[in-house]
């Protein structure tokens, strides 16, 4: 079993920055890839980021890139997402699921991941 913890999330101001973290605990595997999504009241799984657990491909979406950056620690049990120039837009709960298949990194799919946490919730004032 995998067990995902996320942590980080609070309310701010827009303009504001904030760092979630991400732990992984459990059978975790030597291979794979960490991702970010949110999850607005009302809307879908949106895929926010990525990082192979190498470390040497990083994914980002469109809505994100420039603003966000995504790491992963030395021993691959922390993940992070630092977040600038954060606006209400970014509102939503975020969760931190793995994928195992090198085919599918990077999927904007939440069908493709296995293992989700329970989230931690971002909320951007104006």
């Amino acid at each position: 079993q995998v067990q995902l913890v996320e942590s980080g999330g609070e309310l701010v101001q827009a303009g504001a920055s904030l760092r979630l973290s991400c732990a992984a605990s459990g059978r975790v595997g030597s291979d794979g890839l960490m991702a970010w999504f949110r999850q607005a009241p009302g809307k879908e799984h949106e895929f926010v980021a990525g990082i192979t657990w190498d470390r040497t491909n990083t994914f980002y979406a469109d809505s994100v890139k420039g603003r966000f950056s995504v790491s992963l620690d030395n021993p691959r049990t922390t993940m992070y997402l630092q977040m600038t120039s954060l606006n209400f837009e970014d509102t939503a709960v975020y969760s931190c699921p793995l994928d195992y298949n090198p085919s599918t990194w990077g999927s904007r799919s939440p069908s493709q991941y296995d293992y989700w946490g329970k989230g931690t919730q971002v909320t951007v004032s104006s």
